[in-house]
């Protein structure tokens, strides 16, 4: 029985519910520690896995993910999605030239010139083309296939028992948690913590939650004495929308954070010690 459920990003499509927890716990005991407070138990905390509904079936002559390249990037989510990452990469780090202008990505060839810059940055050092590719056709997929997005709320539902306290969300995950929690209204959960969260990128997320936003505001995911806390690193392209409270009011509480190179690594966030107190906070430890 849970008191912590975490729920992870894109791109872990080839790990596993235990593999994951094995980086996640000693990262979360390091931030309630440096919260000043006691860490939870790893007996305590469960991972939500939900990845391998997005890793292609196996066959005895294929391994690993699509051979996808920037011909791949289909016009809508994909198309603007890139162009967002594109653009927040430019602003943060110099290494990268920007798009001239939006209808940059409409022409021939732009989906690669955009991939060639994002290669450049700091964000995505080390992530290959395909990868990358791949990450975007997972976020799309998740909001555009009815059937993949309400498995994997389930896997989030799944692990929410009447002992769960905190829920710790990274990445997509956040959306994925966000949307679980808003379709159990009768939940216990008492804080939810999300890490590098994309859920305020206006047209491409925002409005395509479930439930969708009513007058420009989405709804809250529990009840009034729920705790929100969403955690940013200013240089988390991801997370384009550092400030939850312009789409969901002015109860979340927002948090800056500085993860070095590692801006939207899940880690990175969980040893932070204003992680560590919102968890703490759920928990009732203080």
């Amino acid at each position: 029985m849970a008191r912590v459920v975490c729920v992870h990003g894109i791109a872990q499509q080839v790990r596993g519910e235990q593999s994951l927890l094995r980086d996640w716990w000693p990262a979360m005991a390091d931030g309630m520690t440096r919260a000043g407070s006691e860490p939870v138990p790893v007996g305590d905390v469960a991972m939500a896995f939900y990845g391998d509904l997005f890793r292609p079936a196996g066959t005895l002559l294929a391994v690993g993910d699509p051979l996808y390249s920037a011909k791949d990037v289909e016009p809508g989510i994909e198309q603007d999605l890139l162009l967002t990452w594109w653009r927040e990469a430019a602003a943060v780090d110099e290494a990268v030239a920007g798009p001239g202008a939006d209808t940059l990505m409409r022409i021939p060839g732009s989906a690669q010139a955009a991939l060639r810059q994002l290669s450049r940055s700091k964000f995505f050092a080390g992530v290959a083309l395909r990868a990358l590719v791949f990450d975007l056709k997972q976020v799309s997929r998740y909001l555009q296939e009815t059937d993949r997005r309400r498995a994997a709320r389930a896997r989030v539902a799944a692990r929410i028992t009447p002992d769960t306290r905190v829920v710790v969300a990274h990445s997509l995950g956040s959306v994925v948690a966000y949307e679980a929690l808003c379709a159990m209204p009768d939940h216990p959960v008492r804080a939810l913590v999300t890490l590098g969260s994309p859920l305020g990128i206006s047209n491409l997320i925002f409005e395509r939650l479930e439930p969708p936003p009513q007058q420009g505001l989405g709804s809250w995911p529990g009840p009034d004495a729920l705790v929100w806390t969403n955690v940013a690193d200013r240089g988390d392209v991801v997370a384009l929308q550092k400030d939850l409270r312009v789409r969901f009011g002015d109860q979340v509480r927002n948090a800056i954070v500085h993860n070095g190179a590692h801006a939207h690594d899940a880690t990175a966030y969980l040893t932070e010690k204003l992680t560590g107190s919102a968890i703490t906070g759920g928990l009732g430890d203080r």
